[in-house]
Order: C-alpha cells, then structure tokens, then sequence
C-alpha cells in the first residue's frame, strides 16, 4: 500500500501518521520525488483501513500494491535510484561499462588486462576468484589467491572492482571489493541473499537463466528488506530451445524491468549468447532498450583462457566497441 501526501502537508501530522501505522506493525519505506512524498506500507495491510487514510487531510490518496515485491517496486520509489560506486554513477541516466577477464588466471594477465579496459575506458573492473562451474573438473577460480590480484589491480588502476562471491563464508574477504555480483545460479540462494541483505555495498544481482522477472525481483527483495537498498540487476541470457548460442539474450527484459522497478539494469552481453562475434551487437541492443550498462569479458589471450575464451573480447576489440559505446549513449542521450 502506497500513501501519497498532500503538497504542503502538516509535518506534526506527518510524523503522527507514521507513528500510527508503526504502531499497527507496519514497516514504511520513505520516498520525495520531484511531485510528490510517498510513504510506502511494508508487511499486512490486509486489515488496513484504506478508507481511513484516504480521508485524512494530510493525504492525497491510497493505492494498493499487488505485485509482492514492495521496496524494489517503482510504485514505491517513482524515480530511478543511481548506484554510487566509488564516483561511477550507474542508473538514472547514468552508463557504466564493467570489463575484464571471466577468472582471474595469474598477476600478469589481471593487471594487463586492468590496464587495458581502463585505458579503453571502463568504468570498473570485473574479475572472478571463486568461479562456479557446471563441471566439477573444470578451473574453479584461484579463490583467496585471485581475491588478492583482483585488489592489487584495483590499487594500480584506481578502478572499483566487481567479483562473484559463492557463499556468505566468503564475505570477510570482500571487505575491499566495490561491488559484490550473485550469479545466475545463486539467484535463489535465500540464505546468501539474507547475508547480503546486511552489507553496506552494492549488489549485482544476475537472472537465473531459468527464472521469470518477478523471481528476479523477489530476490532483489530479499537483499533489500534486510536493509541494502543498493541493487543492481543483470540480464545474462536465459535458457531456451536455440542451440546455436549459449542463452538467448532476453533483450525485451530491460524496458519491462525499467516499467517495473527503479533499480538500474544492467546487460552481460558475453554470457547471454557465449560468442564473441555477439557482444558487439547484443551490447548495442542493450543500450537501445534503455540498459544502465553492460558488462563485458575481456581477456589478453582468449584462446588460452582458462574460462570463456570463446566469448572473451580481445583488449583491441575491447577499445574499438568502447568507440561505438560512447558514440550510441551520447546518441541516445540526446534523444532522451
């Protein structure tokens, strides 16, 4: 339930109210935009007079809610929130790039490649320690070593660095990192979610590749009713009947979040169709459905990569796409 307040309201009232529906065990989520303040009912509102509220003079009117997300719902938080990442905004108009290699392999290949993306001009830097892979046989990441080389290239770069953290065991050492990713196949960990919900640092949340948008966003709630409002969403590709790429890129995804929550979006490109012809145009895409950003897999040698060669842009190509970025958000931005 949403209460929308009258233009110069009395504030004594105000706090009143609020004192009332706390009173009643309710939780309130707290919003000024631009036209209007809102205060956002959290929990039962079932026995919730609507009525009642309606006719006090401090109220221009109610509206129920009834998708079960609340605090990620854009009815609650009509402008789009921004993410602060270390000075590198992200939503509300604002576009980031996130680059770099999918594992962190040795000391030379991570800070070679933080040079480069930061050179070609990202914004911040992706690397994975800990990496979750559908093979227990395959490269598993080089975890607590990684962890080190991806902080040792934040240092020699300057950029805020993004990694994936597989359980809530591992958060003492993501005390330095900028931004925490959940994977696609973490989505869902409620446990991880909860622990998360109680860290003062942004999310990037990834889709399961087999989950709905409302499952998307009903995690996003997770983290957030613990108290971390501070969610980013990834569209990654999800599972379909095409076998020619490895996801399908669900490119109609990112204007139906945008009409749903103002949490930024974000698209990874690399792991939506696992090809590296594809990043270019599925990033483009991505900008012309109104993205936040992407994030894109660059590696200084993706034939001896050690994970997702075959999707991993050269640093070269990496520079020439950063051209048609700039050149296609200024253009956008324009129209907008």
């Amino acid at each position: 339930m949403i209460l929308v307040l009258k233009k110069g309201a009395d504030e004594n009232k105000v706090e009143s109210l609020k004192q009332q529906l706390k009173d009643m065990g309710l939780g309130l989520h707290l919003s000024d935009g631009a036209n209007a303040s809102l205060i956002g009912l959290i929990g039962d509102t079932t026995e919730v007079d609507a009525e009642w509220l309606g006719a006090l003079d401090v109220v221009e009117s109610v509206k129920r809610i009834k998708e079960p997300y609340k605090k990620a719902n854009k009815d609650m938080h009509p402008n789009d929130t921004v993410i602060d990442v270390a000075g590198r905004k992200i939503g509300g108009g604002h576009f980031q790039v996130i680059a770099g290699p999918c594992s962190i392999e040795s000391r030379e290949q991570m800070t070679e490649v933080a040079e480069d993306v930061k050179m070609a001009g990202a914004g911040l830097l992706r690397g994975g320690a800990f990496k979750p892979r559908t093979s227990p046989y395959s490269f598993q990441g080089l975890e607590n070593e990684g962890m080190q080389m991806l902080l040792e290239a934040k240092k020699a770069t300057g950029l805020p660095i993004v990694t994936e953290i597989m359980s809530a065991e591992h958060l003492p050492l993501f005390e330095d990192v900028d931004v925490i990713q959940v994977g696609t196949r973490n989505m869902q960990n409620f446990q991880l979610l909860k622990e998360l919900g109680k860290v003062d640092k942004p999310i990037l949340l990834k889709r399961g590749m087999a989950n709905t948008l409302e499952e998307l966003l009903m995690s996003a709630e997770y983290i957030m009713a613990g108290g971390n409002e501070k969610v980013i969403l990834c569209e990654r590709g999800i599972r379909t009947f095409e076998t020619s790429m490895r996801n399908t890129l669900d490119i109609s995804a990112i204007p139906m979040l945008k009409s749903k929550t103002h949490l930024p979006v974000i698209v990874d490109p690399s792991h939506a169709a696992g090809i590296r012809f594809m990043v270019e145009p599925l990033t483009m895409a991505a900008i012309a459905a109104g993205a936040d950003g992407v994030m894109i897999e660059v590696h200084n040698n993706p034939e001896k990569a050690l994970c997702d060669g075959k999707q991993s842009l050269t640093p070269e190509s990496f520079a020439e796409l950063m051209k048609k970025v700039r050149k296609t958000t200024e253009f956008f931005q324009k129209e907008m």
